[in-house]
């Protein structure tokens, strides 16, 4: 049963960040950026990834991820929807594919699972527990029916 569990969790987690990035990961496209550091609202620092998409247009896209350091003038790429381009984000294993809160989230959720399969498997009926001791035991059938 745990086992189910941890190959249920696993295919489902799989399938949940393969198809739910923001922009697309299918219908997205790739633009080289430079890192530059800006200063916010707050005034601290933060970086920034800045490309252009024509002559006319500069777009810069936030940049800053929990444990990851950017350098200024660091090169990356940026993956966006050309209809809202200022969604987009820099194209990383962190940051795009994997992000804290569905690291957390799905901590969550695999111990919930496990939980439940230990509270399904944990303390069976007497039913259960016969049916489970005559199940491997030989079972005579006749050859031909009446």
């Amino acid at each position: 049963m745990y086992k189910l569990v941890a190959v249920l969790y696993f295919v489902c987690f799989s399938l949940y960040i393969l198809f739910s990035r923001q922009p697309d990961y299918f219908d997205g496209e790739f633009y080289p950026a430079t890192i530059h550091y800006r200063a916010d609202s707050t005034g601290q620092s933060r970086p920034m990834a800045v490309f252009t998409l024509s002559k006319k247009d500069t777009v810069r896209v936030p940049a800053d991820y929990l444990f990851r350091k950017l350098t200024e003038g660091q090169r990356v790429e940026v993956i966006l929807e050309t209809a809202n381009p200022h969604h987009g984000t820099v194209y990383a294993f962190w940051g795009y594919w994997i992000t804290w809160g569905e690291c957390i989230g799905s901590v969550i959720l695999l111990l919930a699972l496990f939980q439940i399969a230990v509270q399904v498997t944990k303390r069976p009926t007497e039913e259960a527990l016969a049916e489970e001791r005559t199940m491997f035991d030989p079972q005579y059938k006749r050859k031909y029916k009446d």
